[in-house]
């Protein structure tokens, strides 16, 4: 059957088609009735059990139908048509609308809506009926924070826009909806600021989402692989957040927000380096309390990438560089080690990320246990059995604290896996393989762009954006931040 066909004037027809366009679909309602006080009309509401709110349904469209609907008054005011007259008479819901054809109506449907079809019509009823099980508002769990607010997104998208809606109170915040997904038809949301947003941004945003041909997004990553700049750099390009605040404070930058439905996490896009390093919480503490907490995250970023990396290589190839009782230290701990250390440092890192993605499948407090006995345990027997140095296991633990000082997730996980090829580099090529390491990540850095926007700004424009340098880094007073970023000026 195809579903492109027009709605038949009868309402017999039409629900043939129907039931045949949703074969085997057993949980598609068809309720037939007949309303009018003198004359019957028969009408026929179809919606999904489980999508839709059923009191919304029986009370203010089957009941104000029965009670009200009159076909004599039809008859008075010919002129309009049938649909028509009884949405704008009888039916006591916020959001009524027309179908026209088929197509339209199977996508209401599937989406948690009511149709009526009415007989002697080829137009239908759009009665919003949406009301599936939903999960409450909550902390988000990746997200935590001392001070701050404490609701999160979930995964009903129009939850999500409320919760925006709640912290930006100006008719300039937009929201524009629409549908990816051929079969899925997954609704998303754009929001962003009027007058602020950056429109070359939007409008390649625009672009590429209008691009999208597959058939199911499931979640929001789906959305972010098929947009980013650069599928093969390990570096996330478009940020993602539970929060809301987080989501309102980029609307107001200029920046645009994706909601997507059955997701609890929207994107930001455009999304350069300097926001994978802040908080949400450094905007709630005292401003040079935040400077400090900032600085000792930059300073995790090089020991998380190279610290690994620089002990293979000096142990290895530059020995003569530590203090000679350091030195002595290092060669004993090691004398009875049979493993080369590249091989030493390599091995104590996939352990620990083991570890780390044993504690994280496990919920609860199972899961963190897990991870603090078996480094303990591992590490131990390790050092004890000679596999592994004393001074290898100081370092990786150095490593993985670090990695969890990054507050984004995604660029930790980035920077993690970039661990392993300095180790290479260093094994191979020792402290110059470190440098050329460090060489070609600041130009795969410099080079990428988000939506457009330089990755390293405003560090790679240091003269045109120094403004924005005082939230980077630092973290300035608030008074001093109320303009819009300026890398998001350029072109608007």
């Amino acid at each position: 059957m195809n579903n492109n066909t027009d709605i038949n004037v009868k309402l017999s027809k039409t629900i043939l088609s129907l039931k045949e366009i949703f074969k085997d679909a057993d949980d598609i309602i068809y309720r037939t009735i007949e309303c009018g006080k003198k004359e019957k009309v028969k009408m026929c509401l179809v919606y999904v059990d489980g999508l839709t709110t059923k009191d919304a349904v029986s009370e203010y469209a089957i009941g104000s139908l029965m009670e009200n609907f009159d076909f004599a008054e039809f008859e008075k005011n010919s002129d309009k048509e049938l649909d028509k007259m009884a949405a704008l008479t009888s039916i006591a819901t916020a959001e009524v609308s027309s179908v026209d054809g088929l197509t339209m109506a199977t996508d209401k449907i599937l989406s948690g809506e009511t149709v009526l079809f009415i007989d002697g019509c080829t137009k239908a009823i759009m009665i919003s009926s949406r009301g599936w099980p939903t999960r409450g508002v909550s902390e988000p769990v990746a997200e935590t924070l001392l001070r701050g607010p404490r609701d999160g997104f979930n995964e009903t998208l129009k939850v999500n826009v409320t919760l925006i809606r709640r912290r930006i109170k100006d008719p300039k915040l937009k929201v524009k909806f629409m549908q990816v997904g051929s079969q899925s038809k997954t609704d998303i949301a754009l929001m962003y600021m009027e007058g602020k947003v950056n429109k070359p941004v939007l409008e390649e945003l625009n672009k590429r989402l209008s691009k999208i041909n597959i058939e199911a997004i499931l979640e929001s990553s789906y959305i972010e692989e098929l947009i980013e700049d650069n599928n093969f750099s390990p570096f996330p390009q478009i940020e993602n957040t539970q929060r809301p605040d987080a989501a309102a404070s980029a609307i107001y930058e200029g920046r645009v927000v994706i909601g997507v439905d059955n997701t609890p996490q929207v994107l930001i896009v455009p999304a350069i380096m300097a926001v994978f390093m802040q908080s949400s919480e450094d905007y709630y503490e005292r401003w040079l309390l935040a400077c400090m907490i900032r600085m000792f995250r930059y300073l995790a970023l090089p020991i998380t990438i190279l610290l690994p990396a620089l002990y293979v290589a000096i142990t290895s190839f530059h020995p003569n560089m530590l203090p000679t009782e350091l030195v002595l230290y290092v060669a004993a701990s090691r004398a009875k080690v049979p493993f080369p250390a590249w091989f030493e440092a390599t091995l104590i890192e996939i352990v620990m990320e083991l570890i780390r993605e044993a504690g994280m499948r496990i919920v609860g407090p199972i899961g963190s246990t897990i991870g603090i006995v078996g480094g303990l345990v591992i590490g131990q027997a390790s050092v004890e059995a000679g596999l592994i140095s004393p001074l290898v296991i100081i370092i990786v633990a150095l490593t993985t604290i670090s990695s969890f000082a990054i507050p984004s997730y995604n660029f930790s996980t980035s920077l993690r896996m970039l661990r392993f090829l300095f180790i290479i580099l260093a094994a191979t090529l020792g402290l110059f393989g470190v440098a050329l390491g460090v060489c070609l990540l600041l130009t795969h850095l410099c080079s990428l762009k988000s939506m457009g926007i330089p990755y390293m700004s405003p560090f790679t424009s240091f003269v045109e954006n120094k403004r924005d340098l005082k939230d980077t880094i630092i973290r300035h007073r608030i008074k001093n931040m109320v303009h819009k970023p300026q890398y998001l000026r350029k072109n608007n």
